[in-house]
Parts: C-alpha cells; sequence; structure tokens
C-alpha cells in the first residue's frame, strides 16, 4: 500500500508540473501575441531635401539677433521659414557643440583643443547611403570650427568656400558652410555677420523656395548670458512659415538630418525625435 501511495503521489506530481508548463506557455504565448500586435511607434514624418545647407555663426544669443536690428537679412529669413523660439546649444565652448552637432556626442571634450577621434559622423553616415557630405569653409576659420578634421571616419570632406557650387543642383547631399571669425559674429559684429550671410547663402535662401533644397541656420552657443539659448531657422519649400517653440538642440537637429535621409541615428541623438510639425503635408 505504501508504495502504491508513492507511485499514486508521483504521478500527481507529474501531472501538476505539466498543468504548470501548458499554463506558463500559455502566458508566455499570450504575451508574445501581445508584443507583436503591440502598435509601433514611427518617427514623424519628414521631407527629403535633395540638397541641405547648415550654416554655423558664433556665440549669439537668440534675443541679440531676433529682437535686435543689425541682422535685417536673418530677421526676413525668420518671416519666410520657421524660427524656432526653443533652441539652445549644449555646452560652451564651441568644440564640443560641433560634435554634437556632426557626431551625435560631444565625447566627454569641454575645450578647443586639438583631437583625434575614432566614432562615426554624419558624414561617414552619409557615405555609407551611397550619399554625400562637404564641409565648405571659408579661409581663416579656426580649427575647433571644422569637426571633420577630428573624426578619422570624415577624411576629406572639406573643400574651400570658393569651391561652394554656383549651380545648387551640384550640392552635395548635406553641406555644412563655415565663415571665419570675422564674418560668423564671433570677432565681427553681428551686422558683418548678416551681410556675409546674405552675399554668400541669400540666393541658395532664394532657390530652397522653389526647389527641393533646405537651408538651415544655427549658432554654435550663445554669449554665455542667456542659458545658451540660440537661433536657429529652417527655410524651404517644404517648411511652413511661422514660429515653433518645440525645444531643439544640436542632438534634435541632427536627428532630423538623419531622418530626412534614412540615417541611423548617431550617440545622443537616438534618443531624439526628428522635428515635426513645421513642414507641409505633401512635403517634395
Amino acid at each position: 500500500m505504501a508504495a502504491t501511495r508513492t507511485r499514486v503521489s508521483k504521478t500527481h506530481q507529474r501531472t501538476g508540473m505539466i498543468g504548470v508548463i501548458r499554463a506558463l506557455a500559455v502566458l508566455i504565448m499570450g504575451g508574445l501575441i501581445d508584443i507583436l500586435s503591440a502598435p509601433v511607434f514611427a518617427d514623424p514624418p519628414v521631407p527629403t531635401p535633395d540638397h541641405v545647407v547648415v550654416v554655423v555663426m558664433e556665440n549669439r544669443s537668440f534675443s541679440e539677433i531676433i529682437h535686435g536690428r543689425e541682422a535685417p537679412f536673418i530677421a526676413d529669413l525668420a518671416t519666410r521659414g520657421a524660427l524656432f523660439t526653443n533652441s539652445f546649444a549644449l555646452a560652451h565652448p564651441s568644440q564640443p557643440n560641433y560634435f554634437a552637432l556632426f557626431s551625435g556626442s560631444m565625447h566627454g571634450i569641454t575645450d578647443n583643443n586639438v583631437y583625434t577621434l575614432h566614432a562615426p559622423t554624419l558624414a561617414g553616415a552619409l557615405r555609407m547611403a551611397g550619399k554625400s557630405f562637404v564641409g565648405y569653409v571659408e579661409r581663416g576659420s579656426p580649427r575647433h570650427h571644422r569637426p571633420w578634421q577630428t573624426f578619422a571616419d570624415a577624411n576629406g570632406v572639406e573643400q574651400d568656400l570658393a569651391a561652394f557650387p554656383r549651380d545648387f543642383t551640384k550640392l552635395p547631399t548635406v553641406s555644412f558652410v563655415i565663415p571665419n571669425n570675422d564674418h560668423d559674429m564671433h570677432d565681427g559684429s553681428i551686422k558683418q555677420g548678416d551681410t556675409w550671410l546674405k552675399r554668400y547663402l541669400g540666393r541658395f535662401a532664394e532657390w530652397c523656395a522653389t526647389n527641393n533644397g533646405l537651408f538651415i541656420l544655427t549658432f554654435d552657443e550663445d554669449n554665455r548670458r542667456e542659458n545658451n539659448h540660440i537661433l536657429t531657422l529652417l527655410v524651404g519649400r517644404s517648411v511652413k512659415p511661422g514660429q515653433y517653440d518645440e525645444r531643439i538642440t544640436h542632438y534634435k537637429l541632427l536627428r532630423t538630418l538623419e531622418a530626412m535621409h534614412g540615417l541611423s541615428p548617431l550617440g545622443h541623438s537616438v534618443a531624439e525625435t526628428p522635428i515635426a510639425y513645421v513642414w507641409h503635408q505633401e512635403s517634395p
């Protein structure tokens, strides 16, 4: 009788274990189905410009540019494009902000010294996607305003500003334009920088209004008086003119450039969503 009770007990144990396993299987499969059927939240749609030009100016706050009277060309662009009233740089001094915009990270750097970094960049990502990048540099621009010189995967992308094509259909997919310190408002005045912008980029901004191009103007940092509040604006056929209070940083701007061209997010830009709400519904 004792042996029989032992056999019955073991049979009940096996039966109980099978029931537990079946129950767990049901729970797991049910959870898996829930996961697979859960909605995927995609990035907001953005246009795909044929040519994007990003101009980076220096060391001026949002209010200096927008509320002053020394930058009539920029003021005109602001009425024709998307002006971000909550745009912020990430650090002081200049160089970490350029790294953030170009590679999605400041890489722990807090100065303007010379470095060589082995990390992916916007230029390298565009090249891998079969697209192109050029950094157009005005003579005399300091090295710490030219981030591609720091990164190994961005060798050979710099050209003199004199090579900026007059036929804008010949521009690369994305380009940065870097004035020297006399014209980027760092050493020169706001008025000098504004005049320079109109001279060198005015025609391109006009061209973007009727062609599939995008002009982006931003600053590396403010004047250290407004919590790094800087001006950023976008001008182009795909842009709905207006003022937008969406908070953006160099990381969010980079994330938008990546989304426009189907690139995987670099560094901290992965935590951002592309700039939304400023695009016409039927973007070119």
